[in-house]
C-alpha cells in the first residue's frame, strides 16, 4: 500500500467503512431473526454515516490523484481502484437497508426462514471480513475469494428464486412470497458489489481492470505456457486497438516469461474468435513457418476462451511508414511484397471466388448511420454536384456486383490494416498479426483494406500524408501487376467495389465529421462510377487511381 493512502488518512477511512459496512450487514442480519425494531433505526443511522465516509474517501482520493497526476501509475491506480471500493460498499450498505425496508411488507417473518436467508449473510460477511487484509497486503489470493463470493451467492440465490418461482403457482402466500424474493434479490446483488471490491483489488495490484473470467484465464494460461512468475508480479499493459470484442493485452515479468523476448499476448474472448484465431494461426504457420505469432497455451470455459501468444519483435509496418527513414521504409514494403507473392502463389487454388463486398458494406452501414446520422439525412454535395442516394447505388449494382468474381482464391489475412503487419528490420522478416478473419477468398479483400488503412489515418501533416501515398501506392501497383501476371481481368472493378466498401465501412471508426464526410463521398464516388459503367463488360472497367490518394 502506497504512503499516500496512509499520509492522507484514506487507508484509515477505509478501515472504518468496512467495519461499518459489516456491522450494516449484521444488523440486518439481526433484525431478520429477532424481529428488534431498535435495530432499524440503528441502521438507518449508521447509513449516513457510511455515505459521509464514502464521500471522504472519494473526495481524498480524487485530490491526492490530482497531486500525483502521471508521476506515480502504480499509486494512481491504488487511488482510482479504492474509489471503486468505497462506491461498492456504500452499496452493500444501501442494500443492507433495503432489506430491512422490506420487512414491513412480511406478514410471517418465520415465513423467510425456509429459505435459508443464514447461508447468504454468512458469504457476504465473510467476503466483508477479507477486503481490509486484501487491499491493504496487495493479496491476489483473497481478492480471488472475494470475487468467488458473487459466484456463490448467485446459487444460492438460483435455488431459492426457482423455489419461490413454484411456490408462486399455487396461489397462497403470494405477499409473503414476494416479498421474500426481494430480500433474497437484494443479498444476491450484494454479490454483485463484492465482485467489484475484488475486481478493484485486482486493479490496485496488477494495474489493469480484469473481471474474474479474465484474472482466472490469464493465470491458468501463464501456468499451462510455463510462466510461474505470480500475476501480482507481472506488468499487464491493455492494448486498446482491437475492435474484435476481445481482450488484449500484454504480458511481461521480469527478466525473461517463458523465453519470450518481448512477453506474451493474453486474449480473451467468445470462443468461436478465439478458436477461429487458433486455427488460423496453425493454418498460417503450415504455409509459412514464423509468419504468425507462436500459440504458447489456450483455455476454454463455456462460451469464453483465452490463449496465450508470442508479443512480436519489431514495428508495425505503421509505424515504419510513418517514422522510418525511407530506405527502411522501401526495405519493409518490398519484404512485405515478397512475402505476400509467396503466401498467394502457394495458397492459389483456381476456381471463382467472391469477397461479397456489398454485403459487407450493407451489414456495417446501420453502424456508420448510428455513429454519423448526418451521413443519412443530410443531402450529400461534391464539388457542387448533387450526389447520388447510397442506398439506390447499392440497389442499383447489387445484380451485376454478384457477377464480379476473381479466378481464384487465396489465403487472406482478413483484416490487411497497416497496423496488423510486423516487420523486423534485424531479422528482415514481415509477420502477420490479429488473424482471426482468415480465410480463403478475394486477394482484393486485403489489398482494399491495405489501402484504405493508410488512407483512413486522421494524419494531415503533408510530409506524413505523402508517406501514407507513397504506401498506397506501391501496394496498388504490386497487385496490378499480380493481377495482370495471373490474368485477373476484372482487377479494377473489383477492387473499386472492395475500396468503396472500405471507405464508407471506416467512417464508423472516425469522429471528425470532416474526414468522415470525405471517405464516405469517395466511397459513393467510386460506387457511382460502377453504376455508369453498369451493362458494359466489367473487363473494360477503369479505376480512378487517384481515389487512393489523400
Amino acid at each position: 500500500m502506497s504512503d499516500i493512502l496512509v499520509a492522507e488518512g484514506i487507508a484509515e477511512n477505509f478501515r472504518f467503512m468496512v467495519l461499518e459496512v459489516t456491522k450494516q450487514v449484521e444488523n440486518a442480519w439481526k433484525l431478520l431473526d429477532t424481529r428488534n425494531p431498535k435495530l432499524v433505526e440503528s441502521i438507518s443511522s449508521r447509513d449516513d454515516y457510511i455515505d459521509v465516509l464514502k464521500s471522504v474517501i472519494e473526495n481524498k482520493c480524487f485530490s491526492a490523484i490530482n497531486r500525483v497526476g502521471a508521476a506515480d501509475r502504480r499509486v494512481v491506480n491504488q487511488l482510482r481502484a479504492m474509489t471503486t471500493l468505497a462506491s461498492n460498499l456504500e452499496r452493500i450498505a444501501d442494500f443492507a437497508e433495503n432489506v430491512v425496508a422490506q420487512t414491513e411488507y412480511l406478514k410471517d417473518f418465520d415465513f423467510l426462514k425456509r429459505y435459508d436467508y443464514g447461508k447468504f449473510f454468512s458469504e457476504i460477511l465473510q467476503a466483508l471480513g477479507l477486503c481490509h487484509d486484501a487491499f491493504i497486503k496487495r493479496d491476489m489470493g483473497l481478492a480471488f475469494r472475494i470475487c468467488r463470493s458473487e459466484f456463490s451467492l448467485d446459487y444460492l440465490y438460483k435455488v431459492q428464486f426457482d423455489r419461490i418461482l413454484n411456490e408462486l403457482r399455487s396461489g397462497a402466500e403470494t405477499e409473503n412470497l414476494i416479498t421474500s424474493h426481494l430480500i433474497l434479490r437484494y443479498l444476491e446483488r450484494m454479490g454483485d458489489a463484492l465482485l467489484n471490491v475484488g475486481e478493484a483489488i485486482i486493479f490496485a495490484v496488477v494495474g489493469e481492470k480484469f473481471k474474474i473470467k479474465q484474472y482466472e484465464a490469464l493465470k491458468e494460461n501463464l501456468a499451462k505456457s510455463g510462466i510461474e512468475t505470480p500475476i501480482s508480479d507481472l506488468e499487464f499493459q491493455s492494448i486498446w486497438g482491437s475492435r474484435s470484442g476481445c481482450r488484449i493485452g500484454r504480458v511481461q515479468a521480469p527478466p525473461d516469461p517463458a523465453k519470450v523476448s518481448g512477453g506474451v499476448l493474453f486474449k480473451e474472448g467468445a470462443k468461436r474468435k478465439i478458436l477461429r484465431e487458433k486455427e488460423n494461426i496453425e493454418r498460417w504457420e503450415a504455409i509459412m513457418p514464423g509468419l504468425p505469432p507462436r500459440i504458447l497455451s489456450v483455455q476454454q470455459e463455456d462460451s469464453q476462451a483465452s490463449m496465450l501468444v508470442e508479443f512480436l519483435d519489431g514495428c508495425t509496418y505503421q509505424e515504419v511508414v510513418l517514422n522510418a527513414e525511407m530506405s527502411v521504409v522501401q526495405n519493409a514494403t518490398f519484404v512485405l511484397e515478397q512475402t505476400l507473392l509467396y503466401v498467394w502463389e502457394h495458397t492459389k487454388s483456381f476456381g471463382p471466388g467472391q469477397a461479397d463486398f456489398l454485403t459487407q458494406l450493407k451489414s456495417r452501414l446501420p453502424d456508420v448511420y448510428r455513429l454519423h446520422p448526418f451521413l443519412k439525412e443530410t443531402p450529400k454535395t461534391v464539388g457542387g454536384v448533387q450526389a447520388p442516394s447510397l442506398e439506390l447505388l447499392l440497389a442499383r449494382l447489387e445484380p451485376d456486383a454478384t457477377k464480379l468474381i476473381s479466378p481464384f482464391t487465396v489465403f487472406i489475412h482478413g483484416d490487411f490494416n497497416i497496423n496488423n503487419i510486423v516487420y523486423d528490420h534485424a531479422a528482415q522478416s514481415i509477420r502477420f498479426i490479429d488473424l482471426h478473419r482468415s480465410k480463403l477468398s478475394d486477394y482484393l479483400q486485403d489489398v482494399s483494406v491495405f489501402l484504405v488503412s493508410n488512407f483512413r489515418l486522421p494524419i494531415f501533416e503533408e510530409p506524413l500524408r505523402e508517406r501514407l501515398n507513397w504506401s498506397a501506392r506501391n501496394m496498388y501497383a504490386f497487385a496490378k501487376r499480380y493481377a495482370e501476371q495471373s490474368k485477373d481481368a476484372t482487377f479494377q472493378a473489383r477492387l473499386c467495389l472492395g475500396l468503396a466498401r472500405s471507405y464508407i465501412t471506416s467512417a464508423r471508426f472516425e469522429l471528425n465529421k470532416r474526414f468522415v464526410k470525405d471517405m464516405f463521398l469517395r466511397g459513393v464516388y467510386l460506387l457511382d462510377r460502377m453504376a455508369a459503367h453498369k451493362g458494359k463488360p466489367w473487363e473494360e472497367f477503369t479505376l480512378p487511381e487517384d481515389s487512393i490518394l489523400f
